[in-house]
């Protein structure tokens, strides 16, 4: 199995201020666990900044045009209390959504089986037409809607385990018939999406919220009895998963009990489904994630498993 890894240096230098929790280290971290002689089969590639017209089937020009104008000379602008500026942010951003498009190029083309992109700023939370939670352009939608407009991708299905909602992807999907939107988060939380009567119009959207203190069984009965049973019906092109490590145990900002061995038996649980009706294509996106160590050994795992190892 061919695992493409794709991240890009830019990601370093979006930085949103002293004690900000969404730092340049957390890219770091995965860099310095990834770089173990069990990952010498990775094959690496650096992203390449979103084409314009792949960030235009997500975003209006409006709001592009609004972030541009919004990028400071110097110091930050806040776009919320937690969404904040610098002047290097956007061309972070727009590698970030780059990486998401190499990655589906790559694993659609099959020069690759699968994919993990390793970026900053996440996505997630960003709306088609608003920044919040560490976001500005979501990656994952943009993934979704060049697989389907590049590639032919008749049905797209993400699967988001960070510990916060994805309500940006959720949001951008809600009419989609062709897109399938699952999520496991905690709740009531941050973003205070996410309820299991939130379907949308085509009952393409899942929730599956645990509360305070779940754990991994509680995570993978989930997974189980809603999220694996609605994607497999479903028969998905591609499989892309929003891979938040933020529901770690050690994670500061959430309040799940999983472990690494959680994240990694979920993506193969999830490479299985995959394997059914997407030839394996699977693409993962890295979302949260704040306590370094818990962060790369997380991603270790979820990577190994991707390579099938």
């Amino acid at each position: 199995m061919r695992t493409l890894f794709v991240t890009h240096a830019s990601g370093l230098t979006h930085n949103m201020g002293p004690g900000h929790p969404e730092q340049p280290d957390r890219l770091r971290a995965i860099e310095r666990h990834l770089e173990n002689e069990r990952f010498q089969a990775l094959a690496r590639v650096d992203a390449v900044a979103a084409p314009r017209e792949a960030l235009l089937r997500v975003h209006p020009e409006s709001y592009l045009s609004a972030l541009e104008r919004s990028v400071p000379r110097e110091g930050l602008t806040a776009l919320d209390p937690d969404t904040l500026l610098c002047p290097h942010t956007l061309e972070a951003a727009f590698h970030a959504a780059g990486g998401a498009v190499a990655a589906v190029d790559e694993v659609m083309s099959g020069s690759a089986d699968t994919a993990f992109v390793a970026v900053r700023p996440p996505g997630h939370h960003a709306g088609p037409t608003t920044a919040m939670g560490f976001c500005f352009l979501n990656n994952v939608a943009t993934a979704a809607r060049h697989a389907a407009a590049v590639h032919g991708a008749e049905r797209v299905a993400i699967v988001d385990f960070d510990v916060h909602h994805g309500n940006g992807t959720q949001e951008i999907f809600w009419a989609d018939r062709n897109v399938l939107f699952c999520s496991t988060h905690q709740a009531p939380y941050y973003p205070g999406t996410g309820a299991t009567g939130e379907r949308g119009d085509f009952d393409t959207i899942v929730n599956a919220p645990l509360w305070a203190g779940a754990g991994g069984d509680d995570f993978h009965e989930a997974l189980t009895t809603v999220v694996l049973p609605r994607v497999k019906r479903f028969e998905p092109d591609l499989l892309l998963i929003s891979a938040g490590f933020d529901a770690h145990q050690n994670d500061p900002l959430g309040g799940l009990r999983l472990t690494e061995h959680d994240f990694s038996e979920a993506t193969k649980r999830l490479m299985d489904v995959a394997d059914r009706s997407a030839k394996g294509r699977v693409v993962s996106l890295l979302e949260g994630g704040y306590d370094l160590d818990a962060l790369g050994r997380s991603v270790s795992a979820h990577v190994l498993a991707l390579m099938g190892a």
